[in-house]
């Protein structure tokens, strides 16, 4: 963009604008071009109109675009506007869900630093701790999420980190986010919060007291299941060292990805509340069935910490997990089952999906640390779409019928 452009009456006026408007609108700059939808900007590398300009934009004494590794009009677009949604100052978008962990714990660990990890988290996060940044001399324990008691004692004098997710991956647990982040700052500690089961339309943690939001674009920003992206989200100097990651490291968001990203985010609130309908009417069903033993959603009177999440959360999510009669086989003669819903682990899309975690997304996890995470062999989990509700009902019923 020329640096003499101004782009006046083009550009929508978003102050004190509700969040649905920020999710249509926020992060777009038109161009010379005075496009009504964003553009796409393919391109690795930008032209200076000098050597001197150049060196300027490199040095970053002066703003504009460098290399596509690490600025890019349409990936900052969609950066802008999830910062608007959760109220960051800054948002940095990375290639995937998993590289923005990554990228938060490299921007701001060194070895020896401690970063606490809820014991409810996905199992590639797991792996990523465990595999990983432990050989690289990360020390890395674990913690009961919904426990503050165990938290505030397993905090040290060289904790960097607390990393949760709430909702938690599959079980719907939770944690009291504004109480944890306490317990973090009391100690020095910063609070990273994953919030790809709520997303800002549901949940905004950095408005509760958590210093950073990650995010895997890839399921519910996206919603129907097309690419994979992640964002980082918190404070400008935080996501200076975040950029400056990316910058050297390269697990950078492709143009197409944003873009598709921020077509995403225009139904994000729409989308939200249909997921979450469709997903309390499931799990009240379920709760009643024969053959189910339990039935793990924050949206149920019976869940424990229902009144939390009706607390902190402006809906329920849409993933539903439930442990079946039958142990494994059971779970899998359910699954197999039915003849609608996609078998697929993953979650976030416009099409219902169902998997069985124990040998999917914690597959990877030993015995016993699938167990301390509450992820048995019985354990199913249904991410709920947009379908209708009782058809996803009767596809539910199959599985019923096979037990």
């Amino acid at each position: 963009m020329s640096q003499d452009w101004d782009a006046g009456r083009l550009d929508s006026d978003l102050e004190g604008v509700a969040f649905d408007t920020l999710a249509v609108r926020a992060g777009q700059h038109r161009t010379p071009e005075a496009e009504h939808g964003e553009p796409m900007f393919f391109t690795s590398s930008y032209v200076f109109r000098t050597a001197a300009d150049a060196a300027a934009r490199f040095a970053g004494e002066v703003p504009g675009n460098v290399y596509s590794r690490y600025t890019n009009p349409t990936v900052r677009a969609f950066e802008e506007r999830i910062a608007a949604l959760e109220g960051a100052e800054q948002a940095v978008a990375t290639a995937t869900g998993m590289a923005a962990i990554m990228a938060v714990v490299m921007s701001f660990c060194s070895a020896g630093d401690h970063v606490l990890v809820s014991r409810s988290v996905f199992g590639s996060t797991i792996s990523l701790f465990e595999k990983y940044f432990k050989r690289f001399g990360v020390e890395v324990d674990y913690v009961p999420l919904a426990e503050l008691s165990g938290w505030d004692a397993a905090i040290k004098a060289n904790t960097k980190l607390l990393f949760v997710e709430s909702p938690s991956n599959p079980l719907a647990e939770l944690v009291d986010i504004a109480a944890l982040a306490e317990i973090a700052h009391a100690k020095g500690a910063m609070l990273v919060v994953d919030n790809c089961f709520c997303t800002p339309a549901l949940q905004q943690p950095l408005k509760l007291g958590a210093d950073v939001v990650v995010h895997s674009a890839t399921k519910f920003i996206d919603g129907q299941g097309r690419c994979m992206g992640g964002v980082v989200a918190g404070r400008g100097e935080q996501m200076k060292e975040v950029v400056g990651f990316l910058r050297t490291a390269g697990p950078t968001l492709s143009p197409f990805n944003a873009w598709i990203f921020l077509k995403g985010l225009e139904t994000l609130g729409l989308r939200m509340k249909a997921h979450c309908a469709n997903a309390q009417v499931l799990a009240e069903w379920l709760e009643q069935q024969d053959g189910i033993e339990k039935v793990h959603y924050a949206g149920l009177k019976s869940h424990p910490q229902h009144d939390l999440a009706a607390r902190q959360q402006r809906g329920f999510g849409a993933v539903v997990s439930f442990e079946v009669k039958g142990g494994k086989e059971g779970a899998w003669r359910f699954i197999d089952a039915t003849r609608l819903i996609s078998i697929t682990a993953n979650l976030g899309d416009s099409k219902t999906t169902i998997t069985h975690p124990s040998t999917t997304s914690h597959g990877r996890l030993a015995p016993q640390e699938r167990e301390a995470a509450g992820i048995r062999d019985s354990l199913i989990r249904v991410a709920v779409g947009l379908e209708d509700v009782a058809d996803l009902q009767a596809d539910l019923a199959r599985g019923l019928a096979a037990l």
